[in-house]
């Protein structure tokens, strides 16, 4: 009988979608605390319906990110998140993140 190996860490990695509707922009990247806020690391892709999407391999647990679009940094395109925003927590800079939950 031989020993069961624990599942890796990218087995337990689930891939998570992110998604931004910009139609009108040239590029839009994902930043957040899943790659240390770098504004260039995760290019996101375009539909022809003008939504951008990105997928990310995330180990479970609470992450923050800001879309980058067309050199913007924003919780969504067109967007100008406040308070009201349930999927949005404020932040160090005095503006707002989105916010997403990983099982």
């Amino acid at each position: 009988m031989s020993e069961q190996e624990a599942p890796s860490k990218a087995e337990t990695e689930r891939a998570t979608e992110f998604e931004c509707h910009a139609p009108e922009a040239e590029k839009v990247f994902l930043a957040g605390s899943f790659n240390e806020w770098n504004p260039e690391a995760t290019l996101m892709e375009k539909s022809n319906n003008g939504k951008w999407t990105a997928k990310l391999k995330l180990e479970p647990g609470r992450y923050e990110f800001k879309f980058v679009v067309d050199g913007q940094w924003c919780c969504e395109a067109n967007c100008h998140a406040s308070g009201e925003c349930p999927q949005c927590v404020p932040n160090d800079f005095g503006t707002m993140n989105r916010v997403c939950e990983v099982a």
